[in-house]
């Protein structure tokens, strides 16, 4: 895949709006997709049109894996987010990467976050089918272990409602179309939602 980091190009931020980083891979940076068809672009609009005063920063890079993530932390915390959505893993399910280092990837990413107070969702991933039974049910299970272990939200598949659906795909199979974006949006929003009312529990700042 390209590696290609996308930077939103959002309405300027008011003073007290929170910022909410996307960091992920191509699933978030909007491979081949009009940039405003990415999935933070779009999570961002549902937001506000909810009264959400949330600015979302698009920190996707195409091909990228846990392990990249993670070392690229020191970089994307420097847009200093209030919260995050961590949905990595997908391309570390695609080239079987061993569980084990995912897990440990995870785990250090949610624990460096939560460390600068930073509220964190991740968004889990499944492994596909053609790694077999073994492998799959070792790497779906970081996902929520990871999440239990870290005390953070979990969302289970990022890909609800989209993964295996020749028209929500575009023609690899694996990236979603825009109104695929859509979807995954729509389903994720209450768990968002849930985030955004760690940072801010009495919803103080968009009441």
């Amino acid at each position: 895949m390209t590696l290609a980091f996308v930077t939103v190009l959002s309405a300027p931020a008011a003073a007290e709006d929170m910022r909410l980083m996307v960091l992920g891979d191509s699933l978030t940076a909007g491979y081949n997709l009009p940039q405003d068809k990415a999935f933070p672009v779009q999570l961002e609009q549902a937001l506000r049109a909810r009264d959400y005063p949330v600015t979302v920063l698009n920190a996707g890079i195409s091909g990228d894996t846990t392990a990249g993530g993670r070392a690229r932390l020191d970089w994307v915390l420097a847009e200093e987010p209030d919260a995050a959505i961590v949905a990595l893993g997908a391309n570390d399910g695609l080239r079987g990467l061993d569980p084990e280092q995912t897990r440990e990837n995870l785990t250090a990413i949610v624990r460096r976050l939560k460390s600068q107070e930073i509220q964190v969702l991740i968004a889990g991933m499944l492994a596909p089918p053609n790694l077999g039974r073994e492998y799959g049910e070792a790497f779906n299970a970081v996902f929520p272990e990871v999440a239990e272990r870290t005390a953070v939200l979990l969302y289970p598949f990022f890909l609800k409602g989209v993964a295996a659906d020749p028209t929500l795909n575009q023609a690899d199979g694996l990236h979603p179309t825009a109104d695929g974006v859509a979807v995954m949006v729509e389903t994720i929003l209450p768990k968002v939602e849930e985030l955004l009312h760690k940072v801010d529990p009495c919803g103080c700042s968009w009441d």
